[in-house]
């Protein structure tokens, strides 16, 4: 008959599971177990999300930068640029206020 030596201290990723678990729980106590798995799933979904490209607060905050000058705004910094703002749209507005700034080079012409 012959002796097979077997390792008496190999963990399997079973067991190395089991002690992780009961690491976390001696040290965290069980009332923080619900809480990390929480913020986990959280952060996993909020990945997620980006990865998809579905990030909805990116969007909210490009539409809004558009609509941070209202006409009455508009027309006062067109007037200091020299724009006569009688007339025109806010649209109109803007779209000159941006060229006399890039003319004067106020902004990069590159940039919109």
């Amino acid at each position: 008959m012959t002796i097979i030596p077997v390792p008496l201290f190999s963990l399997g990723p079973n067991e190395m599971l089991i002690l992780l678990i009961f690491a976390l729980l001696l040290f965290l106590g069980p009332s923080k177990i619900p809480e990390l798995a929480k913020s986990i799933g959280q952060a996993y979904r909020e990945f997620k999300k980006a990865a998809e490209g579905e990030y909805s607060e990116e969007v909210e905050v490009k539409e809004k930068k558009g609509e941070e000058l209202d006409i009455e705004q508009l027309k006062a910094l067109a007037m200091k640029l020299g724009v006569n703002p009688e007339g025109k749209s806010a649209e109109e507005l803007k779209k000159e206020i941006v060229a006399k700034a890039k003319a004067e080079g106020l902004i990069d012409s590159d940039k919109k």
